[in-house]
């Protein structure tokens, strides 16, 4: 296995961020030399680096000297702190790095949280503005980073000397730790370490080997440890799962819909079915329908085992080769799973849909269902288009197409965000990697789902009952103006005057024509997005064009659904007669539910978060050891991100972002323009550019962290095969001399994008 560099730190000049945690993890004092050093740094960069530095010094983020950490008590403008405990629902902070010689015991900060990073937890790290406020301290979040035991999950790798050293599978840990105890671990063998000592820099003890790094089932092994998220229940859980399971379903208190022929669309290897829908005719041009969700509040009761265990997780997560579920299996693959031909529990939404497509009324009961079909989406489309679908299917897209006329009228945002789709064969290797073709199948039940998830926040507040919503706020002036500016960049006027809708954005990516540029326009427009979240305050749905929404639809893999179908519960009085055995009582909220909402949903937005990172870890792992064999290629690329150390690409129609590093681009010196978002050559005046085309080769494909690396196919360096509009033609004018290199935020690489915003009723199985 090839020796990893241990400082895995980026080539070229840093950004404010970048040498603050440098000086903050350094074990001595740190100044220009010791910088300059870390990050390759030669020549006219050097030049740059001195002005950042004075600049810094003079906006008192360093000390100007040494850089070294402030004693007698003081604290950095900016500092890396760590979350040490929650009081009352605020967090607290400490240094992360304090002098142990300091007089003074490091002061603790209260945390004020933003939107942009919310729900902090214990062990939490982040780059943070402090605040000398009265007697204490006040720490503003700037940037979320990396916790540090993620660096504890790697493989054992040999030094020259034959020392061991644990060489991390998570890209965004920089170092290497020295291994003190190798316990009965082997070289190139994936394991789990634990530090043993309190310095950043201690060694390392092995407590568990987990084998063959790059065996199948290995990447979503590595993900789960490396997000710390939970995947064994315990014992309590599973034998409370059990007893609730052999619930009897009672009739006295159930709408009996066994006759109606409700039927379920997943994907063909949907592993659970919480969702089903009919709908017919109503004789006068709309239609009546009924989506049909599981009665998981039935069987997890507040306060009880499961619901404990299942607030923890907050939500399963999917892998390509597994899932990591909300509820043991013995519910969320079989119990409460809807499937055909078997009397299952479900809370059945029942609506009206007008002939405008509007539903206008709705009601919620407690039923039991016995679906007439499980159906794969390809399967109901198939028949759909060569004109065999059955009356149940014809109706349901007789009624999908009135809701598809409302989202219209609505004109929710449009974008068209291709899904990587990872398919194995029965050994656990890859099959393929390919793009997930979207039908219109999947369009009807997502269509059903918001229909439904509106009606649920509307009859709750119609009880002036608890709601859990999904909020996604309108974008803030501050993403609207980078948004502006980067469009100015592309010859583009944005007014910021104007009332800001999803129709605006729609309008303005309709009008261009170009598939490049507007693929560069969509990302943009993802980029200017806030982050969806859950609480108990409605601020509307911003994506969906929805004054009121709510998640009520998939109770088996997402808590917040859960708390919605107990708050209907109360709400409709639809409470079933009390269970025997050891489990709660009630179904509906507890008085900590409704006490503690705003706590619970800001937990499960952080769970939510933390699934996407370890989905989206794992689907590049995949990818990685899929092109691991194609190394030398020439592919097709685009660029996603530039930095001042490179630009980050991505493989066309495959996915994969991988690093091009500045000092691969030939002798020319680049200069980084952060508001263009490019690198310019001083000399030539040659760019790359955010949406550039260009062939590059793969240099490296690391499937143990997912990292790619490239490199220009020429070794002198080109340009882009394909700019866009203007930029058919190299500029030829370099930026002015003298004003040195751009100020970088380098808050985000290419993947710091938003949260899923546009699958709020689609399902993920």
């Amino acid at each position: 296995m090839k020796k990893q560099n241990r400082t895995g730190r980026p080539q070229g000049l840093p950004s404010k961020e970048q040498i603050i945690e440098f000086i903050q993890s350094s074990d001595k004092p740190a100044g220009k030399r010791e910088i300059a050093k870390a990050f390759g740094i030669k020549g006219q960069e050097k030049i740059a680096l001195k002005k950042r530095l004075k600049d810094m010094a003079e906006e008192g983020l360093i000390d100007g000297k040494k850089t070294a950490f402030h004693k007698m008590g003081g604290l950095p403008k900016v500092t890396v702190l760590k979350v040490v405990e929650i009081d009352d629902g605020e967090p607290i902070a400490i240094p992360e790095s304090w002098d142990p010689d300091a007089p003074n015991k490091p002061p603790r900060l209260v945390v004020k949280e933003s939107k942009k990073l919310a729900a902090l937890k214990r062990g939490d790290r982040f780059l943070g503005r402090t605040e000398e406020r009265g007697k204490g301290w006040i720490a503003h979040p700037m940037k979320k980073l990396p916790a540090r035991t993620e660096g504890l999950m790697g493989v054992v790798e040999m030094d020259g000397s034959g020392k061991p050293w644990l060489a991390p599978v998570d890209k965004r840990v920089r170092n290497s730790s020295p291994i003190g105890d190798l316990g009965e671990a082997k070289e190139g063998e994936l394991v789990l370490a634990e530090p043993m000592g309190k310095s950043p820099r201690a060694k390392v003890k092995v407590v568990e080997v987990i084998g063959d790094p790059l065996a199948p089932k290995s990447f979503s092994l590595i993900a789960i440890a490396k997000h710390g998220i939970p995947h064994i229940f315990p014992p309590e859980a599973l034998e409370e799962a059990q007893t609730v399971a052999d619930l009897p379903l009672s009739e006295e208190r159930r709408e009996d819909l066994r006759d109606v022929p409700i039927v379920a669309i997943d994907p063909a290897d949907a592993r659970d079915h919480d969702d089903a829908i009919w709908a017919e005719p109503d004789g006068d041009g709309g239609y009546k329908a009924i989506v049909a969700i599981a009665d998981v509040s039935f069987y997890v009761r507040p306060g009880g085992k499961l619901d404990r265990e299942a607030r923890k997780r907050g939500n399963s997560v999917y892998f390509p080769d597994r899932v990591v579920p909300m509820l043991p299996e013995i519910l969320s693959a079989d119990v409460c799973s809807l499937v055909e031909n078997e009397d299952r529990a479900a809370m059945a939404c029942h609506i009206r849909i007008s002939p405008e497509g509007k539903v206008t009324k709705w009601r919620f009961t407690r039923a039991i269902v016995r679906l007439a079909a499980n159906i794969a989406y390809e399967d109901a489309q198939k028949a759909i288009d060569d004109g065999s679908a059955d009356e149940t299917l014809k109706n349901l897209w007789g009624a999908w197409k009135l809701l598809f006329k409302a989202r219209q009228a609505r004109d929710p945002l449009d974008l068209e965000l291709p899904e990587r789709q990872v398919r194995l064969n029965d050994e656990g290797q890859i099959e393929e990697i390919a793009v997930r073709e979207r039908l219109d199948a999947h369009r009807v039940v997502e269509d059903f789902m918001i229909a439904a998830n509106v009606a649920a926040a509307k009859a709750l507040e119609e009880k002036a009952a608890p709601v859990v919503y999904r909020v996604h706020e309108t974008p803030s002036r501050e993403k609207l103006v980078a948004f502006k500016e980067y469009l100015a960049s592309q010859g583009k006027s944005f007014a910021m005057g104007q009332v800001i809708t999803p129709g605006l954005f729609n309008r303005m990516l309709k009008d261009i024509v170009d598939p490049a540029e507007k693929a560069l326009i969509m990302e943009a427009v993802l980029r200017s997005q806030t982050q969806a979240y859950y609480g108990p305050a409605n601020a509307g749905h911003f994506g969906l064009a929805l004054g009121s929404y709510a998640h009520f639809t998939s109770p088996i893999r997402r808590y917040a659904d859960l708390l919605v179908h107990r708050a209907l519960v109360d709400a409709y009085k639809l409470e079933q007669p009390k269970p025997k055995g050891a489990i709660p009582d009630a179904s509906g909220l507890s008085d900590r539910d409704r006490t503690a909402l705003g706590q619970i949903t800001d937990a499960i937005s952080q769970t939510e978060r933390r699934a996407m990172e370890a989905e989206r870890d794992t689907i590049d792992r995949y990818v990685a050891a899929w092109l691991s064999g194609r190394v030398g290629e020439v592919f097709d690329t685009r660029i996603t991100g530039v930095q001042g150390f490179g630009f980050f690409a991505t493989i066309e129609n495959l996915g994969g972002d991988g690093l091009v590093p500045i000092s691969t681009l030939g002798r020319e010196y680049f200069r980084y323009d952060e508001g263009a978002r490019e690198l310019v050559g001083e000399d030539t005046g040659k760019t790359y550019a955010v949406g550039d085309r260009l062939k590059l080769r793969l240099a490296e494909s690391n499937a143990l962290t997912g990292a790619l690396k490239f490199e220009l196919p020429e070794s002198e360096g080109g340009a882009p095969i394909e700019k866009r509009g203007e930029r058919l033609q190299h500029k030829k004018k370099p930026l002015k001399k003298g004003k040195g290199a751009p100020r970088q935020k380098h808050a985000q690489g290419p993947r710091g994008r938003p949260g899923n915003i546009r699958h709020q009723g689609r399902k993920k199985k």
